[in-house]
């Protein structure tokens, strides 16, 4: 989350969205104060796969519909997944009109020591990630 640079405000995470008495679960919600708008991020623990995008599309339509105020800016989606191959990703978006962004995430021992006590650890995450997709996959 620190390649996202500075702006972002956090407002949830499992954020829950109420669409005509549905309920759905956004893993990440931001407000990025610079750009006046909200950012709405998916994680995936597996390979991209091209129905992410529909998923994470209804998701930024949804905030757009719901929280987005006319002061705001299109609101953004970032999708998050362990790896990607680059033409399915393109195939994928190739007709979403929407800002959305496909990227891969790296699991890395090393963290500069100015971050280790502000940070949880790998395991913390990857038990969060994992605990999040079970959750998912029981309501299901």
């Amino acid at each position: 989350m620190l390649e996202l640079g500075v702006g972002f405000s956090y407002l949830g995470r499992q954020y829950k969205l109420d669409i005509s008495g549905d309920e759905f679960f956004i893993d990440l919600l931001f407000y990025h104060v610079k750009l006046h708008c909200y950012v709405v991020v998916e994680l995936k623990t597996v390979k991209f796969k091209p129905e992410f995008i529909g998923q994470l599309n209804f998701y930024v339509s949804a905030v757009d519909g719901v929280l987005k105020s006319e002061s705001d800016n299109a609101t953004i989606g970032i999708l998050i997944c362990k790896s990607k191959n680059a033409t399915v990703v393109e195939y994928a978006l190739k007709d979403i009109h929407k800002p959305i962004g496909v990227s891969e995430y790296i699991i890395t021992q090393s963290l500069p020591d100015e971050f280790k006590s502000s940070l949880p650890s790998i395991e913390a995450i990857e038990a969060e990630l994992n605990d999040g997709l079970s959750l998912a996959r029981i309501e299901l």
